[in-house]
């Protein structure tokens, strides 16, 4: 599986999300609004792994 652009964009938003939330942790930042980045971030990454050439039916 070739890493593209968006997978690798994908991980860097993992990661700022995660420092998003440390410091959410730290209230240093607001957690309400870094944790639905973590989870949005994750959830778009997880998408792009899983999305694969799925079979769609013979076309008569």
């Amino acid at each position: 599986m070739p890493v593209t652009y968006r997978t690798l964009i994908g991980l860097f938003a993992v990661l700022v999300s995660f420092v998003l939330v440390v410091l959410g942790l730290l209230k240093i930042f607001p957690l309400f609004i870094a944790t639905p980045l973590l989870f949005l971030s994750i959830f778009h990454l997880l998408v792009r792994f899983n999305n694969r050439n799925k079979f769609k039916g013979f076309k008569i």
